[in-house]
C-alpha cells in the first residue's frame, strides 16, 4: 500500500493512495477504528495493515477523496525522534564530498571505514511538496540530497543482518537539504543538516510487501528540470541490513523511526564553482517505485 498522511479540515488524516484512480481511501471513514496517525498504524505492525488492506478493498465512495482535493504532508509529520542519516554512502558521492572542500571531518581516504551517522531535528521534516526554506540558511549554501527513506516496523535492538528487513514497513523518499557552510563550520553536520523545512519527504510511505526490493529502486534528482543525480539504490557502500545492525548494535529501534539512507553523486557542492540552490529553484527527487517530492526554494 502506498501509505499518505494529509491535512483534512484543517486536521492530519491518513490513507491509502490508489494512484490509478488519483483518491485517497480516508481511513477515518473506511476504518474509524484505525489510529488516526501514521505512527499509531505502525505501531499495530501486521495487525494494522491487514485492516487497512480490507478497509481499502471495502471503502465505499464516502471514503473516497480526490488527491486534488488535499494537502499532503510527509507521511510521518512529527516523528517521536530525529531522523537518522547516513553520510558518504555512495562511492561516487563520498569522492565528490571530500574532495569538495566542504567536509571538514574528512580523513585520508573519502570512503569510510564504517557507516557515518548523524540525525536531523524533527522540525527539518516537511511535506513532499512544501517549500525549502533557504531563506534560513544565512550562509546561502543550500544544496540538495535526494535519499531514500527506510521506515522501521517494530522495536529491536541487535539486530542482524540477516533479520534486517523483518523490522523494515516501507520506504519513503526524502530530500536531505544541507546548508554546506553551516556542516563545515560547526563540524558536527547537525545545525547545517537541521534547518527547519530542510527534510521534505513523501510522498507516500510504500509498504515492504508493494515496494519489493530496495535494491531495484531507481534514484533521479532533477533541479530545474536538469538532471543531477541518477543512481540505482543498490550502489550503497552499506547496505540497509548493515545499516540497521550498526545503529541498532546498542540503540533501541523504535516504530516509526526513520534513516535515510545516503545520496548519490552529483549534489551542489561536486560542480566547479559550487551549484547552490537559489528563490525560485525547483528541486524533485524520484525514486522508482516511490514517486516524487518536488520543492520550491524560497
Amino acid at each position: 500500500m502506498r501509505l499518505v498522511t494529509f491535512k483534512k479540515d484543517g486536521a492530519d488524516a491518513i490513507g491509502a493512495l490508489d494512484l490509478e484512480t488519483r483518491t485517497i481511501i480516508d481511513f477515518s471513514k473506511a476504518a474509524p477504528d484505525l489510529p488516526a496517525t501514521m505512527l499509531g498504524l505502525i505501531e499495530l505492525g501486521n495487525s494494522g495493515l491487514v485492516e487497512a488492506e480490507k478497509a481499502v478493498k471495502s471503502a465505499n465512495n464516502n471514503a473516497l477523496i480526490r488527491l486534488v482535493d488535499v494537502m499532503l504532508k510527509a507521511p510521518i509529520p512529527v516523528p517521536r525522534r530525529d531522523v537518522i542519516a547516513v553520510g558518504r554512502n555512495y562511492h561516487d558521492h563520498a569522492k565528490e564530498f571530500h574532495n569538495s572542500g566542504f567536509d571538514a571531518t574528512a580523513g585520508a581516504t573519502a570512503v569510510p571505514d564504517d557507516p557515518i551517522i548523524f540525525t536531523k531535528a524533527t522540525t527539518s521534516v516537511s511535506g513532499p511538496f512544501d517549500p525549502i526554506p533557504s531563506y534560513l540558511d544565512y550562509s546561502n549554501s543550500t544544496d540538495y540530497e535526494g535519499e531514500l527513506a527506510v521506515i522501521i516496523g517494530k522495536q529491536g535492538r541487535g539486530i542482524s543482518k540477516a533479520d534486517a528487513f523483518d523490522y523494515v514497513y516501507g520506504y519513503s523518499i526524502s530530500n536531505d537539504v544541507t546548508a554546506r557552510s553551516l556542516q563545515h563550520q560547526h563540524k558536527q553536520w547537525f545545525i547545517g543538516k537541521s534547518l527547519d523545512g530542510f527534510c521534505p519527504m513523501g510522498p507516500a510511505l510504500l509498504t515492504t510487501d508493494e515496494a519489493g526490493h530496495p535494491d531495484t529502486f531507481h534514484l533521479k534528482t532533477e533541479v530545474n528540470g536538469e538532471a543531477r543525480q541518477d543512481s540505482s539504490c543498490s550502489a550503497l557502500i552499506f547496505d540497509i541490513p548493515t545499516l540497521i545492525k550498526t545503529i541498532s548494535a546498542g540503540i533501541t529501534l523504535l516504530p516509526g523511526d526513520i534513516i535515510i539512507t545516503g545520496t548519490p553523486l552529483g549534489v551542489g557542492i561536486g560542480f566547479d564553482p559550487p551549484l547552490f540552490l537559489k528563490s525560485g529553484d525547483v528541486v524533485r527527487v524520484t525514486i522508482d517505485p516511490i514517486g516524487t517530492i518536488e520543492n520550491t526554494v524560497e
